[in-house]
């Protein structure tokens, strides 16, 4: 089994922690429907501002607040403001790898949904994996690895 995203919120901003509260994160249950996040679905969280990353589970707050509340120890993570990305996973055996479409919502500083992607993984006969990133529309969009030039002050070795 290997274990894979299944839905993930990136670059959602950090609307309040909350450490006198029985832990978790709290998000807009509207976004979290769109995605496939579930409640109490554990998920991996990973701040973008100061590079922690945690572990917690969701709970819902407000049908279209687009919250995104640090509970309990996890608000010592977090400060409002951050930039995190939320991500779940799913345990597959990895032969269904090309069967899976997670969702992935992008956010502006106000965490509106500023863009709706799926991650695709095709195989060919020589059974090689294939990555995409799709569009909304299913427009073919430029993986990370592509999309950055080489940088001539760092070292090739």
């Amino acid at each position: 089994m290997k274990k894979v995203p299944a839905a993930k919120f990136h670059g959602i901003h950090v609307t309040d922690a909350n450490l006198h509260y029985h832990g978790s994160i709290t998000l807009d249950p509207d976004q979290c429907h769109e995605a496939g996040i579930l409640p109490m679905e554990f998920v991996e969280i990973w701040n973008k501002s100061s590079g922690a990353r945690i572990s917690t589970y969701v709970i819902f707050g407000a049908p279209g607040s687009r919250c995104c509340i640090l509970n309990g120890a996890a608000a010592r993570t977090c400060q409002v403001g951050d930039q995190i990305i939320v991500c779940s996973s799913s345990y597959i055996d990895e032969t269904r790898i090309v069967e899976l479409t997670p969702k992935i919502l992008a956010f502006d500083r106000d965490n509106r949904i500023i863009d709706r992607l799926t991650y695709a993984v095709s195989s060919n006969s020589s059974e090689r994996y294939h990555f995409e990133i799709r569009g909304e529309t299913g427009d073919l969009k430029p993986t990370p690895l592509l999309a950055v030039e080489p940088n001539p002050a760092l070292p090739t070795n």
